[in-house]
């Protein structure tokens, strides 16, 4: 794709034109400086300035039953590991009030395994009513491939967002995971929906996935009517299958982030795990397209400080957690 059709592109994309496959597979492939400029254009005329900001803690945490191959919380890979279960009213309740302070918007309870049980959502929506009443905060979930009936309890205690990350293409997901099956995210996330829920769902780049799975990815999440998508870039992790990958670079990230934006114009498109192995902790990740962040530490890796983080995308002009839905 030449500069010109890039831009004219960029101009039907404002207009209000959906692109297709072929199209985004061209567009990847592109002069990086054009696709990326385009990209922010796109997010400055649909998104401003714009920027979501949310934190997460570990809930329940190791000796997860899935097999998903770049988790360390796999029981599957790692044999000694930590494990621990629902935390306490207290504790959560205490973090969430911590980063409330640190300048996030969004707290999300994060649990490993296929789903919560029913005791358990019953007992995570108690802390989630504490943290809606106490803390003025949005919360988020994410507890797995739960039921409607338990998504429906959860939000009538005033969760607002369900996360639950496709993590590749359908085509490419057996490669990922056998324990559960791409359809249940799927079926999962419209049921997050119909109880009333946003939904926040995204993936992982560097699983060994190829461009047309992660362009098939973002085509999936349009049409599931995703505007919060988490960008995870594999961290790889020892004693995993996936070990040896290669970490992706800034500029093959940044292609990415630009495609999708081109893919989703009025999306939260999120830097997530992985970004403090990038050399510019993201910077230009928020001039290519991005205009949303998880701050802090992930899951079982670090990650950068949410005082850093504010700092940076102010000085890129953005907002921090301004007129958000």
């Amino acid at each position: 794709m030449t500069i010109k059709e890039i831009i004219k592109l960029k101009e039907k994309v404002i207009d209000g034109y959906k692109i297709n496959f072929d199209e985004a597979l061209e567009l990847y492939n592109s002069d990086y400086d054009t696709l990326t400029k385009a990209a922010n254009e796109i997010r400055e005329h649909f998104m401003q300035d714009k920027f979501d900001l949310c934190a997460i803690i570990s809930a329940k945490g190791g000796n997860c039953s899935e097999d998903c191959k770049f988790c360390a919380q796999s029981a599957h890979y790692n044999k000694v590991v930590d494990s621990f279960p629902l935390l306490d009213e207290e504790t959560v309740v205490k973090d969430a009030k911590r980063q409330k302070d640190s300048g996030v918007n969004r707290y999300s309870l994060v649990t490993i395994g296929k789903r919560l049980n029913d005791e358990e959502v019953n007992q995570a929506a108690k802390i989630c009513k504490r943290i809606v009443q106490e803390v003025d905060i949005d919360v988020c979930i994410s507890f797995g491939l739960l039921s409607y009936e338990n998504f429906k309890k959860l939000h009538d205690a005033g969760v607002s967002r369900v996360h639950n990350n496709l993590e590749s293409s359908r085509d490419y997901f057996p490669e990922v995971c056998s324990t559960h099956k791409y359809e249940d995210k799927v079926n999962a996330i419209k049921d997050a929906k119909k109880a009333g829920m946003e939904v926040c769902s995204g993936g992982i780049f560097g699983l060994g996935e190829t461009v047309k799975d992660r362009i098939n990815m973002a085509l999936t999440l349009r049409e599931l009517d995703i505007k919060s998508v988490p960008m995870n870039i594999l961290n790889p992790i020892k004693n995993t299958p996936f070990e040896n990958n290669k970490i992706l670079d800034r500029l093959e990230v940044n292609r990415i982030i630009a495609t999708y934006r081109f893919i989703m114009p009025d999306a939260y498109i999120r830097t997530a795990g992985g970004r403090i192995n990038l050399e510019d902790k993201g910077l230009s990740a928020f001039m290519s397209g991005a205009n949303a962040a998880i701050s802090g530490d992930m899951l079982t890796t670090h990650g950068i400080n949410t005082k850093t983080d504010i700092e940076m995308i102010s000085k890129l002009g953005f907002v921090p957690n301004k007129d958000l839905k």
